[in-house]
């Protein structure tokens, strides 16, 4: 491919920043059309954005011959439906996080693209922003001795609207899969497992604390990668406090970084103390997605797959005790 059009099946929220303009910015691509079931909503995200075409129908822009690339931006209990939609096209698809409610869909997912040769990349787009890449530069250099544990804290105090009973379709676990956990905890595991390799056991112990939603709102987790290192975590959406904190320690330091606030990456080792202060890009999106336009053209690997993110489904699914099929 000499340039990378994209049609995007959902035009909501994720699309006004972190993703939509990133499409048009990359280089090499190009976004031509956006496509939501409510048309006057596509139309209107084509013409603030200035897309030229506008669908209310996803087979429609799936099979436009002006687009030859699929990027899914809708609840995740549709991606398994419109991946096999792209991928009976023959169209590289980027999907959004999580890849699907389940293991066992990503398995579907993977094997309808493979069955048509098509690429399968996910929106795990913290693998590709400086401020991880300088976490993982870290751990590589040695500097922390022999990793021996992995510590995560994300505490949030309840949302007025979770409170006062408005519609969140991220705490309907049909829709999503489960609560916030899906939605921010996956993002937590993929990085985990990029900087320090797979997770092969977890367990969980699962809560409604504030009875707001169906969905658990706190987590507590145990996890072990292929090395041995340990980890564990806390997920809590209804604590009396923020805290974001990710603590990776060693035998000769420890580094600790946050994943959704944009707090110095701190480093403890035996030369001292260090602090990186490493802003996110505007539209964050955009370090990965110029990978994927990138590896389309023939240049390079994107670091974030189908493979790599059902890996993370996985795990998941282990935390939340739905005994998933083996890895």
């Amino acid at each position: 491919m000499q340039d990378i059009c994209w049609g995007s099946i959902g035009c909501g929220d994720v699309m006004e920043i972190k993703s939509g303009p990133a499409l048009q910015n990359v280089t090499h691509s190009n976004l031509v059309g956006v496509m939501r079931r409510n048309g006057q909503l596509a139309e209107d995200f084509a013409r603030r954005h200035g897309i030229q075409k506008w669908y209310n129908d996803a087979q429609s822009l799936v099979d436009d011959p002006d687009i030859n690339a699929i990027y899914i931006a809708t609840p995740p209990n549709t991606h398994l439906q419109f991946t096999q939609m792209a991928a009976q096209a023959g169209k590289p698809i980027y999907v959004e996080k999580p890849m699907a409610n389940s293991y066992a869909e990503c398995q579907e997912m993977i094997h309808v693209c493979q069955k048509h040769d098509v690429p399968l990349y996910v929106a795990y787009y913290r693998r590709a922003l400086p401020r991880f890449l300088k976490v993982k530069e870290i751990l590589e250099s040695g500097k922390l001795g022999e990793i021996k544990e992995v510590r995560v804290q994300l505490l949030h105090t309840a949302k007025e609207g979770d409170v006062s009973g408005e519609p969140n379709w991220r705490v309907v676990p049909k829709i999503a899969g489960c609560g916030y956990f899906c939605d921010l905890g996956s993002h937590i595991f993929d990085l985990l497992q990029f900087l320090l390799g797979n997770i092969n056991k977890a367990s969980g112990i699962l809560a409604n604390t504030g009875k707001h939603y169906q969905a658990e709102d706190f987590i507590e987790a145990d996890f072990r990668f292929e090395s041995g290192l340990r980890g564990s975590g806390v997920w809590n959406f209804n604590s009396e406090v923020d805290v974001d904190r990710t603590k990776i320690l060693g035998t000769k330091g420890e580094v600790e970084y946050t994943h959704f606030a944009e707090d110095d990456v701190t480093v403890k080792s035996e030369s001292g103390e260090a602090h990186f202060n490493i802003p996110n890009p505007l539209h964050i999106q955009q370090p990965l997605i110029q990978l994927i336009v990138d590896e389309l053209r023939g240049i390079g690997k994107c670091p974030s797959t189908g493979i790599s993110a059902a890996k993370t489904n996985w795990v998941m699914d282990s935390v939340l005790g739905r005994n998933p099929m083996s890895l």
